[in-house]
């Protein structure tokens, strides 16, 4: 992608800004794709160099005048790396769980976000700009995350420095005066937003070992990027207790309409009740307690995902045979009993047997399935496996099958 530089950029000493784009992109030529695909405006309002969510690059005539060309390399890749590491994103996610509003919070979390990118994007070629604020500034341990850092500190005497700090909506989230907004010229779609992370990211797993730690980890979430599971898994349960046919029966509780046209018959109507769900549990040997642990966190929020209802919510621990089925008091209380191999299908079968509309299976996959559908909705909470040290070099080995196409399937952690 080529940038483009705005018609009113007339006192912006063009030159000077790109020789240090070109000095940035030889230093870091992972990052080149990035650092291309910014388009670059004028603004007299920017203290510095600031950008926004949608990866313009807002520069300040003066601050570029003032700056060497080694330095301006440096605050290019610091502002590129707010857009590759979603900042923006993650800053309004956070600041909406916590409760975080005002010019003081906006001012903590961009320094939160200076200090993920500062403490390794520096050396190595690329001179550390002057005001740069590292983790060390305020006492703070290095290779952290912005969320990690947002807890361990608050502004004070450490921070008084910073007051002038203001990287721009790229790195909190928060609409600048200067912003052009979603609707404004030279703005990258969220498709090209996409590739040029995609990409940079296949250029950083493609050499490995030429990049810091920190852009090693942030490639490899690009390729896998984490999945929301408890929500997922929240949301998956609700679906199949909410699905036509779930917790309906016929009941004379309330006589049908249609018992009008027939007199002297009474008909049935069809009523909702809430859903009865059977929490089928691997305590096989290949389930960690840490991962039971979670199971039952797990069975907990499954309670809260139908209404609350313990009483109609049943578990049954499962390995190759079925232990005692227990109603739902609380999770805690719950006995997982097991240890030896896994066979689900005997799981499924003691849980039919509870006649739940929903069954939701926690396991670590290596198992084999039911060979038939089960009359009800099937949500698999799935631990995630990956391939045996021992089986990298073992040309005969497959992997077990995993869940059966009628589940719907969330990877757990």
């Amino acid at each position: 992608m080529t940038a483009t530089v705005s018609a009113a950029a007339l006192g912006l000493d063009v030159d000077k800004l790109f020789a240090a784009r070109l000095m940035a992109a030889r230093a870091r030529p992972y990052l080149a794709t990035a650092l291309f695909a910014l388009h670059v405006a004028e603004s007299r309002d920017v203290p510095t160099m600031a950008v926004d969510a949608h990866w313009r690059c807002y520069v300040s005539p003066g601050f570029v005048s003032r700056t060497p060309v080694e330095d301006l390399a440096g605050v290019w890749v610091h502002e590129v790396s707010h857009l590759l590491r979603d900042h923006h994103g993650r800053s309004a996610r956070y600041a909406k769980r916590h409760g975080l509003t005002g010019p003081a919070e906006q001012l903590r979390m961009n320094i939160a976000a200076d200090c993920e990118i500062n403490d390794d994007v520096y050396g190595d070629g690329l001179v550390c700009p002057e005001g740069a604020v590292v983790p060390a500034d305020l006492e703070l341990p290095a290779g952290e995350l912005m969320e990690d850092y947002l807890g361990r500190f608050r502004l004070g005497q450490l921070t008084e420095h910073l007051a002038w700090l203001d990287c721009g909506s790229g790195a909190d989230g928060r609409p600048r005066p200067w912003d052009l907004g979603p609707d404004g010229a030279h703005g990258l779609s969220r498709q090209e937003r996409d590739a040029v992370r995609f990409r940079v990211a296949e250029g950083i797993a493609g050499r490995p070992g030429n990049a810091p730690e920190g852009w090693r980890r942030w490639a490899e979430e690009a390729f896998h990027p984490p999945q929301p599971w408890r929500e997922l898994l929240g949301a998956a349960v609700r679906s199949a207790a909410s699905g036509g046919g779930v917790g309906q029966d016929y009941s004379y509780g309330r006589p049908a309409r249609r018992s009008v046209s027939l007199p002297g018959i009474v008909l049935p109507s069809l009523r909702r009740r809430p859903p009865r769900v059977a929490v089928v549990v691997d305590t096989s040997g290949s389930v960690s307690d840490a991962e039971l642990g979670s199971a039952l966190l797990e069975v907990a929020a499954i309670a809260r995902a139908v209404g609350g209802r313990r009483d109609l919510v049943t578990v049954l621990s499962c390995d190759a045979a079925v232990g005692t089925v227990h109603p739902l008091c609380k999770a805690e209380g719950i006995p997982l009993i097991g240890g030896g191999g896994t066979d689900m299908r005997e799981g499924f079968t003691a849980a039919l047997r509870t006649r739940p509309d929903v069954i939701v299976a926690l396991t670590d996959g290596q198992t084999p399935w039911p060979s038939a559908k089960p009359p009800c909705r099937t949500v698999v909470g799935l631990f995630p496996r990956g391939t045996p040290r021992w089986a990298e070099k073992d040309p005969g080995y497959e992997p077990p099958p995993g869940p059966p196409a009628w589940a719907r399937v969330v990877t757990i952690g």
